[in-house]
């Protein structure tokens, strides 16, 4: 049997809830024994850098129901998928040349700094691919 191909999840919007979906995405996937690789552009970066990783910020209806109901934050879906070990976290150095004071600012928070050029090779053949 093939091993399960790999998801790739491109994390543009800083938005509280489409970061939660796309660590959503990946932590399914790991969840199913496949590969996820995380990018973080543009405002995730920023949200990465920042730290702005445990108060959802969401309508306050949404936000009540979130926490009655446990969802996780994003520290924790990121701690799930680092503990997988199924998990890649990358930040684009072109993003973060915008939104980030320095590389100083994500250290630890990602496993590697690329590029379009390395992005591109590295989902080549990927099928699964989400974009929020």
């Amino acid at each position: 049997m093939p091993a399960p191909e790999k998801v790739a999840v491109f994390l543009h919007s800083g938005e509280y809830d489409r970061v939660h979906q796309g660590l959503s995405i990946a932590a399914a996937a790991v969840a199913t024994g496949r590969q996820a690789d995380v990018f973080f552009f543009w405002w995730a970066l920023e949200r990465l850098a920042n730290d702005g990783l445990d108060e959802p910020d969401l309508r306050d209806d949404v936000g009540r129901r979130f926490e009655a109901r446990g969802m996780p934050t994003l520290r924790q879906l990121l701690q799930h998928l680092r503990e997988s070990k199924r998990c890649t976290l990358y930040a684009c150095t072109g993003s973060m040349a915008a939104v980030a004071d320095s590389p100083v600012a994500l250290e630890g928070k990602v496993d590697r700094f690329v590029g379009w050029a390395t992005i591109l090779s590295l989902v080549a053949g990927t099928a699964d691919r989400f974009y929020l």
